[in-house]
């Protein structure tokens, strides 16, 4: 019984140790959404601000904008799109004001809200008219206030 006893023991820690290190490997891990609707989504970045009322006092000339908190800072999107041609071109249409953007790619899987953005950016693709991409930006950031942000 006693010789049994040492490899018995080592085995069990051994095992701990090993499915510790598994387990918190996966929590470092990225994640991704798993479902059958979900689209990639290009985002136009506006900024990243450290706190609510910079964000806020800066994002003020905008009439719609969302953002997204990660890491304790916050993220202010000015478009959203399907098609990376139409990102390029909000990204110009702020270009064109004064306004550095970036372009984000993001998954979503919101059903409802794809199919209207998907309506919106075949209008998007058939203009260059600079007033029109406003106006479909702040109607798709209003939709996406409404079916995403209230879906939380």
């Amino acid at each position: 019984m006693k010789k049994y006893l040492f490899p018995i023991t080592f085995s069990l820690i051994l095992g701990i140790l090993m499915s510790y290190l598994l387990i918190s490997s996966y929590d470092k891990a990225d994640s991704i959404t798993v479902s059958g609707h979900a689209e990639t989504v290009y985002y136009v970045q506006r900024g990243v601000y450290s706190n609510k009322e910079n964000m806020e006092n800066n994002m003020q000339e905008f009439t719609h904008y969302i953002y997204n908190v990660e890491d304790n800072m916050y993220y202010t999107y000015i478009g959203i799109t399907k098609n990376k041609k139409n990102a390029e071109k909000i990204k110009e249409h702020y270009k064109n004001k004064g306004y550095d953007t970036y372009i984000k790619e993001k998954i979503t899987d919101n059903k409802k809200f794809l199919t209207v953005l998907g309506q919106y950016d075949e209008l998007l693709s058939k203009t260059n008219e600079e007033e029109t991409i406003a106006v479909i930006c702040n109607q798709v950031l209003s939709k996406y206030e409404e079916l995403v942000n209230n879906e939380y």
